[in-house]
C-alpha cells in the first residue's frame, strides 16, 4: 500500500482566480474538478490544488512556497511577472541583506522567489520547496509516510526529498505557533485505499479526524495539522 503527495491544498475564496494566478506563474494547466482546481505535479514537483472557502484566516500560515532562480536578473524577471500577475510585495521582518524576496499572491498566501546562488535548491525545479512550521517529529513523520529520503536533520529542522528528486518539504522546528482552526494551507496525499493508508498512517502517529462518503480521509500530523487522504491513481 502507497500513497503520493499529490499537492498543497490551499483554501480560497475565489478558487479560479487564484488557480490561474498560479497556472500562470508556474505554466501549468488550471483543471476544474468537483474539489475546486487542480495544478498537477509530476514525478519532481509537488501540486497545487484551489478549494472554495468562505473561512476567515485566523492564524498565520503554516506552510509557504519557494520558488527558485537561476540568475539575479531571472530573479528579478521572476519578480516583475509576478507582481504584474497580482501578487504584492509582503513585510514578514527580512532584513535588507536577505537575498529572497518575500511576496503574497492574490489570496495574501506568502511566497519567496529566492536567490540564484542559495545551494539547498540547487536543481530542485522552479518550485523548489514547500516550506512549513514544525516539529522534528512532523519531519520525521512524512519521511515514513511518504517513505521520501530525510536530506536534513539539524537543531530540530528537517526535510525531506522524493527519491527522483525535485520539490523539497521541510520544517522549520521550533518554536512552533500554536494552531487556530483548520490550516488554509495542507497536503493532499492520494492511494488507492484510503481506510488502509489512514491506518498506515496511524501507526505512524496520525490520528483520524473523519471520513467523506466518497472515501476520502481527514487526518493530523503529530503536531496537529489537518491533511486529506484521497482516492485516486
Amino acid at each position: 500500500m502507497t500513497s503520493r503527495l499529490a499537492a498543497v491544498t490551499f483554501d480560497a475564496r475565489d478558487p479560479a482566480l487564484l488557480g490561474r494566478f498560479w497556472s500562470r506563474v508556474l505554466d501549468r494547466p488550471a483543471l476544474r474538478d468537483d474539489h475546486g482546481v487542480l495544478l498537477p505535479g509530476s514525478a519532481t514537483q509537488v501540486g497545487l490544488r484551489m478549494v472554495p472557502s468562505d473561512e476567515e484566516r485566523t492564524s498565520p500560515n503554516r506552510m509557504h512556497l519557494h520558488l527558485t532562480s537561476t540568475s539575479q536578473e531571472d530573479q528579478a524577471a521572476t519578480v516583475a511577472r509576478l507582481l504584474t500577475l497580482g501578487a504584492a510585495h509582503l513585510d514578514v521582518g527580512q532584513r535588507p541583506e536577505d537575498g529572497h524576496v518575500v511576496l503574497a499572491d492574490p489570496e495574501g498566501n506568502a511566497l519567496c522567489v529566492i536567490e540564484a546562488d542559495n545551494r539547498w535548491l540547487a536543481g530542485c525545479g522552479f518550485l523548489g520547496e514547500v516550506a512549513c512550521e514544525g516539529t522534528r517529529d512532523v519531519g520525521l513523520f512524512w519521511r515514513d509516510a511518504l517513505r521520501w529520503p530525510l536530506v536534513w536533520d539539524e537543531d530540530g529542522e528537517t526535510a525531506v526529498q522524493a527519491p527522483s528528486g525535485g520539490t523539497k518539504v521541510a520544517w522549520g522546528g521550533p518554536p512552533v505557533a500554536p494552531l487556530h482552526g483548520r490550516p488554509r494551507q495542507r497536503f493532499e496525499l492520494v492511494t488507492n485505499d484510503p481506510a488502509g493508508e489512514a491506518e498506515r498512517l496511524t501507526s505512524l502517529g496520525a490520528r483520524v479526524l473523519r471520513s467523506a462518503p466518497d472515501g476520502a480521509m481527514a487526518l493530523t500530523d503529530p503536531d496537529g495539522a489537518e491533511f486529506a487522504v484521497v482516492l485516486g491513481d
